[in-house]
């Protein structure tokens, strides 16, 4: 945890450095991120939101003690170090329970945090800014701020218990886990004052809960809205002018950093001026499995261009049928019915992502490159469906077999914000 508050204070005095935060459940998208992470020789941080992985399984199946064993199985199968992974967990709060009276949804709340703390998360982001079934439709800071004081009361209570130092992110203006259904036609940067003041009502909840000045300095980060977001088929561009006020208010509070979500396909250089705008921490997750779509629906194509038809996987038929069937992770997300049959599979927000888990798919994606391991795919096939992979299969630097291709798409994604931290030539000397 240390050489993540190195970052963070090499952040504050002007230098372009951050941290990419992967948050994605899928095994895939982990491997590329640590084969990045290893070959840059960087830390990773990896992150699970309450969505995908609580004490109840989450859309994953695992609860957070499995997904750390999960997370290390693999690190163990690409040679990265345990000591470079960082886990946090993301949104951690009523999100999977705001259908149920608030003190009913915290009580859940309260068991969550405790998993989360036991199985070794060490970065916890207090998201309490959801309305519950009998809140109004907007929560004060005050609301927000007392709710997150009593789950970091918890968190600090086990992590005591464990001998485990913890570091806290806060904030009232949270972008929506995975995306909007639509953009805000003025989106704006967070202003300034509500910054201040979600502080304020921060700090002043947690003395009221009884914790001390040494758990407010645990508090790393802030998250606020750069004025990023995006929904089925607009990405709102990241405008370091615009933000600029934001970017300048960070040295008016000490210690602290800001968190981007939803930085997901912003363009490199906008990745780069959200960093040297002290956004010292970048989540990234459906354009990382957005990508992993790509790449599988390419890989597919060219499986049935080379292999016959009866040994195929059928993976995009599959994908359409338990889409169909299962229509509960997407249908209200894509209301627009005569877009419906594209958004499925293409939209941004890429609410595919939640049914890679199902056996049926797994099994799908499995023989698809099982299938595409034991031939060597040929180069016009390769320049059609993937030709940046094309590219590097001419240079002799990719082999031209199924996962070997699809990290290395991933990679592209991970790359640009890898570039944006700089990771390498700022801290890589303090990081080996």
């Amino acid at each position: 945890m240390q050489h993540l508050h190195d970052i963070f204070a090499a952040n504050r005095r002007g230098q372009a450095v951050g941290i990419y935060s992967v948050c994605s459940a899928h095994s895939l998208v982990l491997k590329a991120a640590m084969l990045k992470a290893k070959a840059d020789n960087s830390l990773l941080l990896v992150e699970s939101t309450a969505n995908q992985v609580n004490q109840f399984g989450g859309y994953t199946g695992m609860q957070p003690a499995d997904f750390i064993d999960f997370v290390h199985t693999l690190a163990a199968q690409t040679g990265l170090d345990r000591q470079r992974l960082i886990f946090g967990g993301d949104h951690l709060g009523p999100v999977c329970w705001t259908d149920q009276p608030a003190e009913q949804a915290l009580q859940l709340c309260e068991t969550l945090i405790r998993t989360y703390v036991q199985a070794g998360f060490c970065k916890i982001h207090l998201d309490t800014s959801m309305p519950c079934a009998d809140d109004p439709a907007v929560l004060n800071d005050e609301i927000i701020a007392a709710r997150a004081a009593r789950l970091c009361a918890v968190a600090e209570q086990e992590s005591s218990r464990l001998d485990r130092r913890l570091s806290y992110v806060i904030g009232t203006e949270v972008p929506a886990p995975g995306g909007v259904n639509a953009l805000e036609h003025h989106l704006a940067p967070t202003p300034v004052d509500n910054v201040l003041h979600t502080l304020k009502a921060h700090q002043q909840a947690f003395a009221a809960a009884g914790l001390n000045e040494q758990t407010w300095d645990k508090v790393v980060a802030v998250v606020v809205q750069p004025g990023v977001e995006f929904d089925n088929t607009q990405v709102h561009d990241f405008s370091a002018d615009q933000a600029a006020r934001l970017s300048g208010a960070i040295h008016q509070v000490p210690n602290l950093v800001y968190e981007a979500h939803s930085t997901d396909y912003q363009l490199p250089e906008a990745l780069a001026a959200l960093v040297k705008g002290h956004f010292a921490i970048l989540k990234v997750g459906p354009a990382l499995t957005f990508a992993l779509r790509e790449g599988l629906f390419a890989l597919s194509h060219i499986e049935d261009a080379l292999i016959e038809e009866t040994r195929r996987s059928g993976l995009r038929r599959l994908c359409e049928a338990e889409l169909a069937q299962q229509p509960k992770y997407w249908q209200k997300f894509y209301p627009d019915v005569q877009n419906q049959p594209w958004l499925r599979f293409f939209s941004y927000s890429d609410r595919i992502r939640y049914y890679w888990n199902q056996p049926g798919l797994a099994a799908a994606v499995e023989k698809l490159l099982g299938n595409l391991s034991q031939i060597a795919i040929p180069l016009p096939l390769l320049s059609q469906y993937m030709p940046v992979q094309y590219q590097a299969v001419r240079r002799k630097k990719l082999a031209p077999q199924g996962e070997a291709l699809l990290l290395d798409k991933l990679t592209d994604v991970l790359g640009d914000y890898a570039r944006a931290c700089q990771p390498l030539d700022t801290l890589g000397s303090q990081l080996r």
